[in-house]
């Protein structure tokens, strides 16, 4: 209780907070990205159940990871090497998770463009993702952006309570924007395309990370934003044609 209360009053430790809070919510982008377009493939009824069940499990890995935190560390330890470069256990689940992402975003896109020759596979895909393999894959890319956050952490704070209280706020704000989220992306079929845009390029800079090529995250969400900004005014132009159309229809 008093260690507690000593961080309280520590400005250091107020400023590593508020940075993780800030961390976590922007690491979280990727998640709720690929957890919107994931969950819209079920029945509309079982949809926002999913997501809160998803990153209600979510939550309790990421507690749980905390708690081994000691563990967690040690997967930067180097395996073997390949080229000069050493790879260790965190190497291999970011690539792994790159791949994954990849394969999903790349499987998604084909489908988006091509539909017509994919009516049955659509179909069944989407009769065939349910809870356990819609929350199976929410959990399984979570464990990836996980580990990676949980190491940058370490890396800012020793304080397992000041990575907790992060973790709950990011994923409380990740239960927020979930279903707002989701029905947008729903809403606006050329956010799907942008939306998995996003996700072929996260995938690929894990892999480039987990290869040894490190990519500024600032670079990666500065793209996403420009991009954004950039459908943004696509949509707003959009709407202003359909009005146009509608006045000139009506006189």
């Amino acid at each position: 209780m008093e260690g507690i209360f000593t961080l309280v009053q520590d400005p250091a430790a107020w400023v590593a907070l508020v940075t993780l809070v800030v961390m976590e919510v922007v690491l979280g982008i990727d998640n709720l990205i690929f957890i919107s377009i994931l969950t819209n493939k079920l029945p509309p009824e079982h949809r926002e159940r999913a997501r809160k069940i998803g990153i209600g499990l979510a939550l309790v890995m990421r507690l749980g990871l905390l708690g081994t935190v000691a563990w967690i560390v040690q997967l930067t330890n180097p395996l073997f090497e390949v080229l000069g470069h050493a790879f260790s256990w965190k190497d291999l689940i970011l690539i792994a998770g790159g791949l994954f992402l990849v394969w999903k975003a790349t499987k998604e896109i084909h489908h988006s463009v091509d539909p017509v020759d994919h009516k049955e596979d659509m179909v069944g895909t989407t009769a065939s993702i349910t809870f356990s393999s819609a929350i199976g894959q929410i959990l399984l890319l979570d464990l990836v952006f996980s580990i990676d956050s949980i190491i940058t952490a370490v890396g800012m704070t020793e304080h397992l309570i000041i990575m907790i209280i992060a973790v709950i706020a990011a994923v409380t704000v990740m239960l927020l924007a979930a279903t707002p989220l989701a029905n947008f992306i729903e809403k606006n079929p050329t956010i799907v395309m942008l939306a998995l845009g996003f996700l072929l390029m996260i995938g690929t800079t894990l892999i480039a990370d987990g290869m040894g090529f490190h990519v500024p995250k600032g670079y990666i969400y500065a793209a996403m934003a420009f991009s954004a900004l950039v459908e943004v005014l696509n949509m707003f132009a959009r709407n202003a044609r359909r009005r146009k159309k509608a006045d000139t229809t009506v006189h």
